[in-house]
């Protein structure tokens, strides 16, 4: 059985910085896409990042581009979202994401996703 476990949320300033991380258990094999969400109270979840392996392939979604970093490690399994320049906006639960197989590079990649963590919580405020 697949398992997700998402860290290092937490509350910052804007402007300020996150890390998260997310590790993967229970594959049978490594999976080809990990991604991130979040989701705002009253609001629809929404993509925010994935990343593809062999070959690689990294998309954002417009509102993070420039401000936010995703990358991977294929030998812990573990996707991070390297997260700068924070807004009010970005507040919300990050849940990490993965597929075995994503059949798109771009936004449609989003709906690709099987396996779901439990999410952790951003905060951002003035």
């Amino acid at each position: 059985q697949v398992q997700l476990v998402e860290s290092g949320g937490g509350s910052v300033q804007t402007g300020g910085s996150l890390r998260l991380s997310c590790t993967v258990s229970g594959y049978t094999f490594v999976p080809h896409c990990m991604g991130w969400f979040r989701q705002a109270p009253g609001k629809e979840r929404e993509g925010v990042a994935h990343i593809n392996s062999e070959p690689v392939n990294i998309y954002y979604v417009d509102s993070v581009k420039g401000r936010f970093t995703i990358s991977r490690d294929n030998a812990k399994t573990t996707v991070y979202l390297e997260m700068t320049s924070l807004e009010s906006e970005d507040s919300g639960q990050y849940i990490c994401a993965a597929s075995y197989w994503c059949n798109y590079n771009d936004h449609r990649a989003f709906r690709d996703f099987r396996y779901w963590g439990q999410g952790t919580q951003v905060t951002v405020s003035s």
